[in-house]
């Protein structure tokens, strides 16, 4: 009996190795998967439009120079990339700040009309965004918006995606009896929010900061219709005006779309512990 309970346990050891085996394995192949697109657009951008054009290229080519100086002739590269840089981060706070005042408000002060009104913003994620353009550049032009940043930056303060993932982070995660505390103590409630909540639901922000950067960063309709300076282009507009003589220059393209995806990248390297706990929301009850 002993032998055979000995056999059974060498058994569940084997078979929790070899599928820890196999999910390492499904995983370093996903992986893999996911990088094949960058590492071809990285290899393409420094060939020329004759070998793009010839095949798949695995190895590095000699035309990144080439390619890096046709890009900059026919536009201003990082003019429009600082464009994209100041529009995204300016944006990414807005919201970051405002969707986190708004999901408290929501979460933790209960008033009459509270959740038809926290229902009326939730619905707001299922209009699209192009829906409204007309109307939009319609009401920038009153305005005298137009051919600025204003447009891009202003709707990042009501971001009901953002209010909802705050939302169900504060409520599931924050103590009643803390925001109570605070209150006897005589703080007042704009500085237990940015005294006490804030830092505390810095997981969250962070989270869905990431995914608000990523989307102002390759925001490409709303800058094209709004803005009519070529200097004030962001990055996705001035990548679509490359072109060569006859054809697209697929080679400058590519260099240009390598460039716009590095703040990305290094956005997700320094945030991805904060969301990574982000998606814990709801480990701690009251």
């Amino acid at each position: 009996m002993r032998n055979l309970d000995i056999i059974t346990q060498n058994r569940n050891r084997s078979w929790k190795f070899t599928k820890n085996i196999l999910t390492y394995l499904f995983l370093i192949i996903l992986s893999i998967i996911c990088f094949i697109p960058f590492y071809i657009m990285i290899i393409n951008a420094t060939h020329s439009n004759v070998e793009i054009n010839n095949g798949l290229n695995l190895l590095p080519g000699r035309y990144l120079l080439d390619n890096y100086k046709r890009m900059s002739e026919s536009i201003n590269i990082w003019k429009g990339f600082s464009n994209s840089l100041l529009i995204s981060i300016v944006s990414t706070l807005l919201t970051a700040y405002f969707a986190s005042l708004t999901a408290y408000g929501f979460a933790k002060f209960k008033f009459r009309g509270n959740k038809v009104l926290y229902w009326f913003v939730l619905s707001t994620m299922m209009v699209p965004g192009q829906l409204g353009l007309i109307g939009y550049f319609q009401l920038n032009k009153k305005l005298g918006l137009l051919d600025t940043y204003l447009p891009l930056i202003l709707p990042a303060i009501a971001n009901g995606n953002a209010v909802f993932w705050i939302n169900s982070y504060i409520g599931s995660s924050i103590s009643n009896s803390l925001i109570e505390s605070a209150r006897i103590d005589g703080c007042q409630e704009l500085k237990i929010f940015n005294k006490i909540i804030l830092p505390l639901i810095v997981p969250a922000i962070a989270t869905i900061s990431i995914f608000n950067f990523v989307a102002s960063w390759n925001d490409f309709m709303r800058p094209l219709v709004l803005i009519f300076s070529p200097s004030k282009f962001t990055l996705p507009v001035l990548v679509a005006n490359l072109r060569g003589t006859y054809t697209r220059d697929f080679g400058a393209t590519y260099l240009g779309i390598a460039i716009s995806v590095v703040p990305i990248m290094i956005a997700y390297v320094f945030l991805s512990r904060y969301i990574l706990n982000g998606l814990t929301i709801g480990a701690v009850k009251e």
